[in-house]
């Protein structure tokens, strides 16, 4: 295919066809002229699922509102995917183009702390790059698809997503993720989300807390024993958890408890190894106190991110040319269900400057994922995420090298 002109290898260009080639705009022009168009209803909705945050798979209002963008610029869109509500896909483009690019959409808040992680600004940019890209779709002969991924903070929608085969089709995956600064490329911890609970005997715990078995002292020990396992971990290792029961009321002995604690480590094999170990320190707990025990894994686990380096410096060299100065990541040091993306397809996930001290997962940073310094974010990601994926399209040998990989990974 030439990207160029819009026909097939061994074709050629009709008179017509070559007069358009030279009197149409070239596709960053029509990029950032639908971009531009598009940019007040992009920031609209940005400040809308700020002050309307909802946690996993209960983003109702955010699919709505995105959904109604998309399809409003024309977009195909598909509610439901994976079996989830609040999870979508929205093409546009050439429905026969060997590359179709994904760009993740996130919209989930965390609990308390509202859009503390900025995905209100991630959905915002990624619509924008998909809506912009679309424009030049037919030119680049490029199939775009938005997919609406809900629940990353807790739940893996991606992962559950890839699972039902909604990222089949894609041949490159990207987004940004906002923060205090710009950097690109980088990995990111795996992690594992595990639940605790132990389940004893109820006694009055004055008259008679000998007749029972307490489930509270049981979450006790094993964090003892987590706490000394500690100082025996790999660097890069971290391990933090919480207590979401622990009993009822004073004066009775907790027949029940349950803990919830989160896992990391460079890669999955590392946390594979890691796990009996961690396993022993609840089993200390049960053991300790008699109490029964039950493990379970609320999500799948979240791989190490590896990002496409190609796309990556591609990303970084179009913020640059916006006033920005990325750096190199070595490790974002957070999680991510996109690590589990990125294993399978070409993908980025870069991050978006705020010029802010505040780091995510706090109430400074929720302030700062609305305003001035998160308007422009938005603009800046979605057009530099959109013409990324236009010079991927307009590359002979990188189109070749992702398409190449996306039949390999379908033949298998």
């Amino acid at each position: 295919m030439d990207p160029a002109v819009g026909t097939a290898p061994g074709r050629a260009r009709t008179d017509e066809e070559a007069a358009l080639a030279r009197t149409a705009p070239a596709p960053d022009a029509v990029i950032r002229t639908r971009l531009d168009a598009v940019r007040g209803r992009l920031l609209l909705l940005a400040r809308d699922l700020h002050a309307h945050p909802e946690t996993a798979f209960a983003e109702h209002h955010a699919a709505d509102a995105l959904t109604r963008l998309l399809a409003d610029a024309g977009f195909a869109v598909e509610r439901g995917t994976a079996g989830l509500a609040t999870a979508f896909t929205a093409t546009a483009g050439p429905a026969d183009a060997d590359l179709t690019v994904g760009l993740c959409l996130e919209y989930d808040a965390l609990p308390d702390l509202g859009h503390a992680c900025g995905h209100n600004l991630i959905a915002a940019a990624g619509a924008g790059a998909a809506i912009a890209l679309a424009a030049a779709a037919d030119d680049l002969r490029v199939r775009v698809k938005a997919l609406g991924t809900p629940a990353e903070e807790g739940g893996g929608g991606k992962i559950l997503m890839l699972d039902a085969g909604a990222f089949d089709d894609v041949s490159c995956a990207m987004m940004v993720h906002p923060g205090p600064a710009d950097d690109f490329g980088g990995t990111s911890r795996a992690s594992q989300g595990v639940a605790a609970e132990y389940r004893g005997r109820a006694a009055h715990a004055a008259v008679a807390p000998h007749d029972g078995v307490n489930a509270a002292d049981a979450c006790v020990v094993a964090q003892t024993a987590l706490a000394l396992l500690r100082q025996q971990l790999p660097d890069g290792v971290r391990m933090h958890g919480i207590v979401t029961h622990g009993g009822d009321r004073t004066n009775i002995i907790p027949a029940r408890s349950r803990m919830s604690w989160q896992l990391r480590a460079d890669t999955l094999d590392e946390l594979e190894a890691l796990w009996p170990r961690v396993r022993a320190c609840f089993e200390a707990g049960a053991v300790a106190t008699g109490c029964e025990l039950t493990l379970t894994e609320p999500a799948a686990a979240y791989a190490d991110l590896r990002q496409d380096a190609w796309l990556g410096d591609t990303y970084a060299r179009h913020v640059r040319a916006l006033g920005r100065a990325p750096e190199p990541a070595v490790s974002l040091g957070a999680s991510t269900d996109m690590g589990n993306i990125s294993q399978v397809l070409p993908a980025i996930h870069p991050t978006i400057g705020l010029a802010c001290r505040a780091r995510p997962h706090t109430t400074e940073f929720a302030g700062m994922t609305t305003g001035e310094q998160a308007d422009r974010a938005v603009a800046d990601a979605a057009l530099a995420l959109a013409l990324t994926a236009a010079d991927l399209a307009a590359d002979p040998d990188q189109r070749a090298r992702v398409t190449a990989a996306h039949r390999a990974r379908a033949g298998r």
